[in-house]
C-alpha cells in the first residue's frame, strides 16, 4: 500500500497516479483512503488543483520511499546473487543524454553490483528492441504502440518544425502544421509502428504530404533539412547545429520522454532505474 501512497504523493494527482501504477482510479483512493484510516491521520488533501500532503503525509512520504528503496535494494541484491546481474537499457536518437550523469550516480550507488549495457535504436522501432527482448529498459518518447508495455512520464515538450535558418518560415514564429502543407517531408521506413510514424509525419496519413527521403535518424534528419530543404519535427529541447531552427508547432501534441519496460519483464532492476530515472527528472523540474 506505501506505493500506491508515494505515487500519489509524487504525481500529486490520483489519476496520474492510477495511469502510473496501471490501475483504476476508484481502488487506489480506497487504498489511500484504508492508510488514512490504519493511521489515523490524513494524509492528503485533494482539490480541483490536485492533491497536496499534508505535515503527517510529508512525514510518511519520506518515510516510505525510504522504506521502498530499501526493499528494492534487497530484491536487486537477491537477483544479483543468483548470477552476475546486467541491465540493458534501450535509447532512441537524442535520449540517451537524457539520462544524465545523476541517474549514473544514483544506480552506481544503489546497484554497485550490476552491469549497465546500452542499445541504441534507430527510427524503425520507438521501443528500442523492448518487444524483441533485446534490452530490459528503453528510454524512448510516445506515442507508439504501448500493447504490453508498460511506461513511466519522465517530462512531456513541445515540439516544432526544424528549419534552415535561411528558410521564409524560419522567422514568423510559432507555425501550424498547414503552413507546411506542401513542404517536402520526412519518411519513416516501411514496417514502422504506423502510431510512432503518423505522429513523426505530421499526424497525416502516409502520402498525404510531398515525400521527402525515408530517414532512419536524428543525423540523417538534419541533414535533408541543411542540404535539401526537407522539413521534420523535433522537441524545442533539441540541440542543433548552425544553420538549422526549430519553430514551435502550435497545432502539435507535445512529446513525451518515457522509460518503458516490457510488462510481463518487469524486475527489480528495472523498476530500480525507472524510480531514479523519474526521480532525477522530477528534481530536475524542481
Amino acid at each position: 500500500m506505501l506505493h500506491y501512497f508515494v505515487a500519489v504523493a509524487e504525481e500529486r494527482h490520483y489519476g496520474r497516479a492510477a495511469a502510473r501504477l496501471h490501475m483504476t482510479q476508484p481502488p487506489l483512493s480506497r487504498a489511500i483512503k484504508q492508510l488514512e484510516t490504519d493511521l489515523g491521520v490524513v494524509l492528503l488533501h485533494r482539490s480541483a488543483a490536485g492533491v497536496a500532503l499534508t505535515a503527517a503525509g510529508q512525514t510518511l512520504y519520506a518515510e516510505a520511499t525510504a522504506l521502498l528503496e530499501q526493499a528494492e535494494r534487497a530484491r536487486a541484491r537477491v537477483t544479483a546473487a543468483a548470477g552476475a546481474a546486467t541491465l540493458t537499457v534501450g535509447t532512441l536518437a537524442d535520449t540517451g543524454r537524457e539520462l544524465g550523469t545523476s541517474v549514473a550516480a544514483a544506480f552506481r550507488r544503489r546497484h554497485p553490483e550490476v552491469a549497465i549495457r546500452f542499445r541504441e535504436a534507430d527510427f524503425t522501432d520507438p521501443t528500442t528492441g523492448l518487444r524483441a527482448g533485446l534490452v530490459d529498459v528503453a528510454l524512448t518518447r510516445t506515442p507508439f504502440d504501448d500493447t504490453g508495455i508498460s511506461t513511466r512520464v519522465l517530462r512531456s515538450e513541445r515540439v516544432g518544425a526544424v528549419l534552415r535558418t535561411d528558410d521564409p518560415l524560419a522567422n514568423r514564429g510559432p507555425l501550424r502544421l498547414a503552413d507546411l502543407a506542401d513542404r517536402p517531408w520526412f519518411q519513416l521506413p516501411d514496417g514502422t509502428d504506423p502510431i510512432w510514424r503518423a505522429y513523426w509525419n505530421g499526424a497525416a496519413p502516409v502520402g498525404e504530404r510531398p515525400a521527402g527521403p525515408v530517414v532512419r535518424t536524428v543525423t540523417e534528419c538534419l541533414q535533408a533539412v541543411l542540404w535539401n530543404g526537407m522539413v521534420g519535427i523535433a522537441p524545442l529541447s533539441h540541440a542543433l547545429p548552425d544553420g538549422l531552427t526549430v519553430a514551435p508547432l502550435t497545432d502539435m501534441p507535445p512529446s513525451r520522454l518515457v522509460v518503458a519496460w516490457a510488462s510481463a519483464r518487469e524486475n527489480p532492476l528495472v523498476r530500480s532505474f525507472a524510480q531514479l530515472a523519474g526521480t532525477a527528472h522530477r528534481s530536475a523540474r524542481a
